[in-house]
């Protein structure tokens, strides 16, 4: 790892904050995902056209 001095804070929060930040929409992604499908599934039932 490289010497980073005295922005060695600045430089690994920002880091942190954007793994976190990446993180947090992938799960959102993720989530928003899964509810779309249940919702599609949902729709299929009612019209009659699930085929498995």
């Amino acid at each position: 790892m490289p010497e980073l001095g005295k922005y060695a804070f600045a430089v690994l929060g920002s880091y942190l904050a954007t793994a976190a930040l990446i993180a947090v929409l992938v799960g959102l992604t993720l989530w928003q995902s899964a509810r779309m499908k249940r919702a599609l599934a949902e729709v299929e039932a009612r019209q009659g056209k699930i085929d498995g």
